[in-house]
């Protein structure tokens, strides 16, 4: 039995795949640890409530608000 997902929830993990690949690269971490540390301190909560606003901006200024958020949360990097 295959699942199939709706549009909606395609785009919406599309994005967060897209949008935690570039983070990593942005701050020279492997996908995995950038994964880790957005979900140890508060940016994967934040992208999840708030990728349907994100993912209307520059992608620039969607990873830049998840530094944010993490720095705010004890995050270092």
């Amino acid at each position: 039995m295959t699942t199939t997902l709706d549009k909606a929830t395609s785009d919406k993990v599309s994005f967060i795949t897209f949008i935690i690949t570039m983070f990593a690269r942005s701050y020279k971490m492997k996908t995995k640890d950038a994964y880790l540390y957005l979900k140890k301190y508060g940016g994967l909560d934040y992208l999840f409530k708030h990728w349907w606003t994100l993912h209307t901006e520059d992608p620039y200024w969607a990873e830049k608000a998840l530094y944010k958020t993490c720095y705010n949360n004890g995050g270092m990097r």
